[in-house]
């Protein structure tokens, strides 16, 4: 089907070979009608003058106006000339703020239209050779329609362009995290409001995690492509409290940090539907993330100068874990819809974490500690931003993360302490391109609530071969 563009051109084009026809029919009547003159000139006789003279003046009047007629044609094709200067004008800005907008805007090739005459070159060209001549060459060319969604820079886990078939992404990726946390644990009964009998316990824990990730994307189609990702990370936790059951009047620090691979994830992805301008484009995908870095199980929990006994019932890890030690399912929803000069997109998802059975926790005093089958909390993710062209080669993107977590379970039993949670999370990214295969992305991340980390930056390096 013939886009919008076409037909534009086709009116502006079928009006221009009108007037030319009718300009070059009226010339060779005004040539005919001034020979009929000269003939019956030629051959009349003095007799006969006084009619003569009649046609003659009559025959005149017909030319001035065949004449008037023509320049009233000349004047009209010059306007319709010059609304096709207009119109293919139009064409041509939409092409460059395409190419301009590129981060943002569908992709495609530009048009491409042939330079037409201007109107004082036309009205210079005699009558007779203006009927005659034929357009040598088309008046344009549609914009090439293009499917795929529009390019912004990413601030999610998720992108929304596809690589394209036969195509390799490699993406290495440095994320740094840093999180702070206050809790105050009482232990006793009051006998008034403001006098407690019992223990205060105040603890401070500051985590900050990096991660280096090393992404790789390959387009099995146009609309198709699997993702693996392999994580390193190195994370490092210090507590900061004063020991309970003891009268001691300064803060002690206990520091454990680890290191070594995370959990290794897969995801496949699907385009669903061709969008376009303000209609939204659909991409469905389920991410598979498998149990590969050390879990919070099989690290050893410091129950010697930490772990009160019928109190906390737990105590800190001597070494952190770089896993989350379950198998994960994630399905979800991408979708963007372009509304010039912004690009607006979001993410819906449901995280499905897998039981463990038969766990056994690992500690100083007992070696190890069986736990029974333990379920982590399922978490539902609803993002929503916008993105937005600088120019050619730079883009800017705004959004913001909602999470939420359920509570964990252990035997069947509400762990004591889980408790649901919310995780907001404001997200600013920008995006610089610096040829069609090499884009640096950066990305801040602000926690709006408590349990969310203060501060996370990302920094990613698509490359594609």
């Amino acid at each position: 089907m013939k886009n919008k563009t076409d037909r534009k051109t086709k009116h502006v084009a079928r009006p221009w070979l009108y007037v030319t026809g009718c300009v070059s029919l009226m010339a060779f009547c005004g040539v005919a009608v001034a020979q009929d003159v000269s003939n019956a000139a030629s051959s009349s006789d003095d007799t006969s003058s006084p009619a003569i003279r009649q046609r003659l003046a009559e025959q005149g009047a017909r030319i001035e106006a065949m004449r008037g007629q023509i320049e009233a044609l000349q004047r009209q094709l010059a306007q319709q000339a010059a609304d096709y200067q207009a119109l293919r004008h139009a064409v041509g800005m939409d092409v460059l703020a395409r190419q301009r907008g590129g981060n943002i805007a569908v992709g495609g090739s530009g048009a491409s239209a042939l330079p037409m005459p201007s109107p004082d070159a036309i009205t210079d060209v005699p009558v007779a050779q203006q009927g005659t001549a034929t357009p040598s060459a088309p008046v344009g060319q549609a914009p090439a329609e293009n499917s795929r969604p529009p390019e912004v820079a990413p601030i999610f886990q998720q992108p929304g362009v596809l690589t394209p078939k036969g195509k390799v992404v490699v993406e290495p990726t440095y994320q740094f995290g840093y999180s702070t946390a206050d809790r105050v644990a009482l232990v006793g009964y009051t006998i008034i409001p403001a006098i407690l009998i019992g223990l205060i316990d105040v603890r401070q824990v500051r985590s900050t995690t990096q991660t280096a990730i090393l992404t790789g994307r390959y387009g099995i189609t146009n609309r198709m492509e699997l993702e693996v990702r392999i994580p390193y990370v190195d994370t490092h936790t210090d507590t900061v409290s004063r020991e309970v059951l003891t009268g001691s009047s300064e803060d002690n620090v206990f520091g454990s940090s680890g290191k070594g691979l995370g959990d290794i994830e897969a995801t496949l992805r699907y385009q669903l539907n061709d969008g376009g301008a303000d209609k939204a484009y659909y991409i469905g995908w389920f991410r598979f993330k498998s149990r590969t870095g050390k879990d919070p199980f099989e690290v050893v929990t410091d129950c010697v100068t930490r772990c009160v006994e019928n109190l906390t019932g737990t105590g800190l890890p001597v070494q952190q874990p770089t896993g989350t030690g379950f198998y994960t399912l994630q399905p979800g929803l991408t979708w963007l819809l372009p509304s010039d000069p912004v690009v607006f997109f979001g993410n819906f998802s449901y995280l499905y974490n897998v039981e463990r059975h038969n766990v056994y926790e690992n500690i100083l005093l007992g070696g190890r500690q069986f736990l029974g089958n333990v379920k982590m909390g399922n978490e539902g993710d609803v993002s929503i931003g916008m993105g937005m062209a600088l120019n050619d080669k730079a883009s800017l993107s705004i959004g913001y993360d909602q999470t939420f977590i359920g509570r964990t379970t252990e035997s069947g039993q509400k762990l004591p302490g889980s408790t649901k949670v919310w995780l907001g999370q404001l997200l600013i990214g920008g995006s610089y391109r610096y040829n069609d295969k090499r884009t640096l992305n950066v990305t801040l991340g602000v926690g709006v609530t408590r349990d969310t980390p203060d501060a996370t930056v990302i920094i990613r390096v698509p490359m594609m071969f």
